[in-house]
């Protein structure tokens, strides 16, 4: 049983694919990045940052946390806050290569790892009416970026070079890493 650090209803579907049992413990954080901070940076004190403030609600059990950046020509894109915003960021994203940056950290009696990964991900071209439909859908709104590559923002993409999952905002390879790491390691069955 671990803590997850996050409402994301992303990061609780992946978990519930693995058969990971876990709780959800969201952690409120000051999310705003430090003067002159990498995206890398960023995500990792961000999912560090997640992990340690619910580990203290959860004395010894493992609590994961996860951060996803969009990033584009050194600009961070977070999650829109209005369809006029998703529809901005889209329109910075079509035809174009980005990257998506997710850290995630585990947390567990006083010690925390964490681990980092890129994905670069290429847009097709699409004009405003097509984002228009899209922002209607809802699905923008919630996301990093303004797209779900796991829903109909799928038809966005034109390319992926990385982790899927990542994309997602939960690199699975690297949560079974840090599961390894602090001997806890994945089992099909349990």
């Amino acid at each position: 049983m671990i803590v997850l650090a996050s409402a994301s209803p992303r990061r609780q579907q992946l978990l519930d694919m693995l058969g990971i049992e876990y709780e959800v413990d969201p952690a409120e954080i000051d999310e705003r990045p430090e003067l002159g901070e990498l995206p890398e940076a960023l995500a990792v004190r961000l999912a560090r940052a997640k992990a340690v403030k619910v580990a203290q609600r959860h004395s010894g059990v493992p609590v994961l946390a996860a951060d996803t950046l969009v990033v584009i020509d050194g600009i961070i894109l977070g999650k829109p806050s209005s369809d006029v915003e998703a529809a901005r960021m889209l329109g910075m994203l079509s035809g174009r290569q980005h990257r998506v940056v997710t850290a995630v950290a585990l947390a567990r009696g006083g010690e925390t790892r964490e681990l980092c990964d890129v994905t670069k991900v290429w847009f097709r071209s699409f004009d405003e009416e097509f984002i228009k439909e899209y922002v209607a859908t809802g699905e923008p709104l919630d996301k990093a970026g303004s797209y779900a590559v796991q829903g109909r923002g799928a038809v966005l993409v034109r390319r992926i070079e990385g982790d899927f999952f990542g994309v997602m905002g939960l690199p699975i390879r690297l949560v079974i890493s840090l599961l390894d790491a602090a001997g806890l390691p994945y089992r099909f069955t349990r």
